[in-house]
């Protein structure tokens, strides 16, 4: 009976992304997520993460020096790398927000890979590229962001519809921001910020491709209450779906969850 339910739910998530084109979800409303990224524009000045993050000095340096909202390098920086300095995607993306090296690097100045590859150093790289790219597109955050995933050229300045997965990345990166404003919380982390370092993960499944990642957790979070379900980029490529917990009671009552449905 577990493993015909784990089957069901795997063969749900696939169907469901079987109507979705190679990276976006189709049911991702343009115009709502435009407004809330407006929405978080009005006010980035005034947000605070909700967790104490790795590298916090970097991003704080980095977000004072360009004026740019710290939540927005972390919700970046988060969904890019999941604060992974030596990460290196399979495009040579490279370091805590994904620099592709040479030609991005070059273009900010880095022209050393260890140059690269230092935390600060690609932070504020990250920081100068958000801040270049927002002032191309007039303060859009939208289509900045879609433009530091799908490259400038690729995104109009204002008019036309933008490519699907540059969407998809949009939104993947509100998805981290809100975890970085409210720490996997409803209604936020509370006036003691813990360290982002505290939220342990317990492995539940791997996918070769982000939106089956994303449908799978989609799928599954409405049975887990308020125990976060969340997926990250491996270095190999890959993208683990794994539940976050910050106490042995979350873990164990997520185990049983798992347990229930198949897993383990």
């Amino acid at each position: 009976m577990m493993r015909h339910t784990l089957l069901l739910l795997l063969c749900s998530a696939c169907l469901w992304v079987t109507t979705a084109t190679a990276k976006t979800d189709p049911t991702i409303d343009r115009q709502a997520l435009e407004a809330r990224w407006q929405t978080y524009a009005d006010k980035a000045r005034q947000t605070r993460p909700a967790l104490e993050f790795p590298y916090a000095d970097c991003f704080s340096r980095a977000a004072t020096k360009h004026g740019l909202p710290e939540t927005l390098l972390l919700a970046v920086a988060r969904g890019e790398s999941d604060f992974e300095p030596q990460a290196r995607s399979k495009a040579n993306a490279i370091g805590l927000m994904q620099i592709l090296w040479p030609g991005t690097a070059k273009h900010l100045g880095l022209e050393k890979m260890t140059e690269v590859l230092d935390p600060c150093t690609n932070v504020d790289a990250g920081a100068r590229y958000l801040l270049e790219l927002q002032q191309r597109y007039h303060g859009d955050l939208h289509r900045t962001l879609a433009a530091y995933n799908y490259g400038p050229a690729r995104i109009p300045v204002s008019e036309g519809r933008l490519p699907d997965g540059a969407v998809w990345y949009s939104a993947y990166i509100m998805r981290h921001l809100d975890y970085v404003l409210n720490g996997g919380r409803k209604g936020g982390a509370g006036a003691v910020r813990k360290s982002y370092s505290g939220q342990d993960r317990l492995f539940i499944i791997n996918f070769s491709r982000p939106y089956r990642a994303a449908a799978f957790v989609d799928r599954l979070q409405p049975g887990f209450g308020d125990l976060r379900l969340d997926w990250f980029r491996r270095v190999d490529g890959g993208f683990d779906v794994v539940m976050l917990y910050a106490s042995e009671s979350e873990r164990r009552r997520g185990q049983q969850l798992l347990s229930n449905m198949g897993f383990g």
